[in-house]
């Protein structure tokens, strides 16, 4: 199946479907999908008791990520759930698809691994064929592509839409992808990285996850910047049980912070520490022991980094308005303003965007006016992912190439002026370095004509040193011996 709900609904309808029938045989019904704590998942690989047939309903984790012994039957639904980036809303959509043809061949390998056994495919031949990719599209087509731009421009590319990939991703992926590292000030205005380019390089992430625990030393909030960040570099910590979805949301709401998502993450990893890394706390507060084990494993990789780079571990104790003003340093190019209930609209794009219902901002009672986030999602809404509450000034400071105060007598005629200017003076940037490459190009070209003239005069003096002497003789070639 494609996804948690819809498992989920295919576990309800089978067990609906079997008290219809009269006295049918025990079937066990296992359901499995990522966000299940590993206990459960780990049901699917006992051993069905005597007489009782096991159905897994699974996502396409059971196509290539696990083998359960003794499956014979595969029942292929021809649909997976693939995260597509679209670069002109900056916004990742996780959209139900039609798998490839190497999909199907592997689902169809999973039937019969250790005896005979046959697949069902929910779709016609035809289809296979003809409506079918052959593989599936590569994720570099199909993702945000900030991160390997940024790797790009540090191994010396140029040209980045003339580059040689083995599949190239659109050009409007790569040209989005330079004007976010251009915002965050990762890349000037000809396109070369900065000083802050060549240190976010060191971290293996999402450029503005490395500017906010660059920025965090300055800040002095390095080391809850570190945990923010590890927290949002795994799945979702928390877990929503459908049988105890009540449970789960008051043990969640324990740890809300008001203003921001990324302090309520903060908050939870501050607890799980102070349980000493208790899995029982986890189970008892509906969390992933799992998530936040790796979110630590990534805080402490992190934090070697930043050792190797010789930063400097800082605490700002409880003073998070502090943290709030280094989030939006790396997000301020993901701001959003209050427009209705739980709606916002993107600052740059003016696409309209929800608080999802999960966050800690949603039952405040009331919106703060500017927010920013993590990443926009698209589901049946688009969502924004992890948020926090921002001061308009702090916006104007840190985002001064989007933003600015709107002050009294400042007229659309003063904000077109302040345009104009900024871009002549980006195109006398870019015309400067055009006649610096011009330059250097015509003094190379002057070095390599001087080369040959200055041979052929060390060969003229050579010849005369050669005629000049008491007896003079041509230099002859040394006849061979014949041999």
């Amino acid at each position: 199946m494609t996804g948690q709900e819809d498992i989920e609904i295919t576990c309800e309808l089978m067990a609906e479907r079997l008290k219809l029938l009269n006295d049918p045989p025990p079937l066990s019904i296992l359901p499995i999908y990522s966000q299940m704590p590993a206990d459960l998942q780990a049901k699917i690989f006992d051993k069905a008791e005597p007489g009782v047939r096991k159905v897994i309903v699974a996502t396409n984790i059971a196509e290539t990520s696990l083998t359960v012994d003794g499956i014979m039957f595969v029942v292929d639904s021809g649909f997976s759930k693939l995260k597509v980036y679209n670069p002109k809303m900056g916004m990742d959509a996780l959209q139900i698809t039609p798998i490839s043809q190497a999909n199907a061949l592997q689902r169809q390998g999973r039937a019969g691994r250790t005896g005979p056994g046959k697949c069902y495919h929910m779709y016609t031949e035809r289809a296979f064929k003809d409506e079918f990719y052959i593989q599936t599209i590569p994720e570099i087509q199909r993702t945000n592509l900030a991160n390997t731009v940024l790797l790009l421009k540090s191994l010396g590319v140029k040209d980045l839409l003339e580059f040689d990939f083995m599949d190239p991703p659109p050009q409007d992926t790569i040209s989005t992808s330079l004007f976010d590292l251009w915002a965050l000030g990762a890349v000037d205005n000809l396109g070369e990285l900065t000083a802050l380019g060549r240190r976010m390089i060191a971290f293996p992430m999402d450029p503005s996850l490395a500017k906010l625990i660059i920025t965090a030393v300055e800040y002095g909030c390095s080391e809850e910047m570190l945990t923010i960040v590890s927290m949002l570099s795994v799945p979702s910590v928390f877990y929503r049980p459908k049988e105890r979805q009540e449970e789960a949301d008051s043990a969640r709401e324990k740890f809300f912070v008001a203003e921001s998502d990324h302090l309520t993450l903060l908050h939870v990893y501050e607890k799980w520490r102070l349980s000493k890394h208790s899995d029982g706390w986890c189970v008892r507060h509906f969390l992933h022991p799992k998530a936040l084990r790796r979110a630590k494993e990534i805080r402490d990789q992190l934090q070697d980094i930043m050792k190797v780079q010789q930063m400097q571990f800082t605490s700002c104790g409880t003073d998070w308005d502090v943290i709030r003003k280094c989030i939006c340093s790396g997000y301020y190019h993901q701001a959003a303003k209050v427009k209705g209930l739980g709606e916002y609209i993107n600052l740059r794009t003016s696409v309209t965007v929800q608080l999802h219902p999960t966050s800690a901002l949603y039952g405040l009672g009331y919106l703060p006016d500017y927010v920013v986030y993590h990443e926009l999602i698209l589901t049946s809404k688009e969502y924004m992912s992890c948020v926090t509450s921002v001061d308009p000034h702090w916006l104007a400071d840190l985002g001064a190439v989007f933003y600015s105060i709107k002050e009294k007598g400042y007229s659309v005629r003063d904000k077109k002026f302040t345009e104009m200017e900024f871009n002549r003076r980006a195109e006398i940037e870019a015309q400067m370095a055009a006649d610096k490459k011009r330059e250097d190009e015509r003094v190379a070209k002057e070095k390599t004509a001087m080369r040959p003239s200055v041979r052929s005069s060390a060969d003229s003096a050579a010849r005369k040193v050669k005629t000049q002497g008491v007896v003079k003789r041509p230099v002859m070639p040394r006849a061979g011996r014949g041999f």
